[in-house]
């Protein structure tokens, strides 16, 4: 697909019935949910005051944590995944979205004015606004937005990675990889890894493939599930393979798919920094 920003996947247009995306309890959502939702949580986040040059903080890797990123993506701001906990003296850093209990522990110390925005169960705190209600209350529509192409996405802390760059890495992953249309790329890999977002969020966007979640260390809850009832079974004798959940998988260590996209294969040759 030819668009020369992030954006430009989530277009009306693209509103459709096929599977975009599948929860590590294999839940499957369609591209109309994901455009919309994305779009929804970009006008709750804008409330929160992101744009350019802002950063919103993600915690977690569900379907919730990827909507917040793409979010900020269509407001032009800034995602960092599992920021450290110490953010009171980061500039431009505007909303922390992260589950509700994880927010009212007090782990996070955010700069003044930085909002906190907790999934999940509903807060007992009035300091956190409750992301799904105010999700799924928002305007179920996006205005276009025309984005510099070299508008930063995503960062780690000590690179920034722009639309420009992050769409060109994922043509390149569709290219050596042979993506397609319905494949699905379950993401094995920790998201604050910049090239496992690239990998395992953008390319299969790009490619009209399936994003599948898994749990950031390699097995997803539905497989654990299925492992507990194999042994249950009498089926296993200790050792297993979890089950292959799409075609590719992207990370650092053997996975059960029969393809792996290795996140140092993945190359961002002209990080902002």
């Amino acid at each position: 697909m030819d668009v020369a920003t992030v954006d430009e996947l989530f277009a009306r247009d693209r509103r459709d019935e096929r599977t975009a995306l599948v929860d590590r309890t294999g839940r499957e959502y369609d591209a109309h949910w994901l455009c919309t939702t994305a779009w929804k949580a970009g006008n709750f986040l804008r409330h929160a005051g992101v744009r350019e040059g802002t950063t919103v903080g993600v915690v977690g890797d569900g379907p919730l944590a990827l909507v917040s990123f793409l979010g900020t993506t269509l407001l032009e701001g800034t995602t960092r995944f599992e920021p450290p906990s110490d953010l009171s003296s980061e500039d431009g850093f505007r909303a922390l979205v992260a589950p509700v209990t994880v927010l009212e522990s007090g782990t996070y110390d955010l700069p003044p004015g930085a909002q906190r925005l907790g999934y999940g169960e509903k807060p007992t705190e009035p300091a956190v606004q409750h992301f799904d209600a105010g999700l799924w209350s928002e305007n179920p529509s996006f205005p276009p937005r025309s984005i510099d192409p070299s508008v930063a996405m995503v960062s780690d802390g000590d690179r920034l990675v722009s639309h420009e760059t992050a769409l060109e890495a994922a043509r390149d992953v569709i290219d050596e990889y042979g993506l397609a249309a319905g494949d699905r790329v379950v993401v094995r890999e920790p998201w604050p890894v910049l090239e496992t977002v690239v990998a395992g969020v953008i390319a299969p966007l790009l490619a009209d493939g399936v994003v599948v979640l898994a749990d950031g260390e390699g097995v997803s809850a539905l497989e654990d599930e299925t492992k507990e009832r194999a042994f249950e079974d009498g089926e296993l004798d200790g050792s297993i393979e979890p089950p292959a959940r799409g075609e590719y998988a992207v990370s650092s260590e053997p996975v059960p798919e029969p393809e792996r996209i290795v996140p140092d294969s993945v190359s961002l040759d002209d990080p902002l920094f």
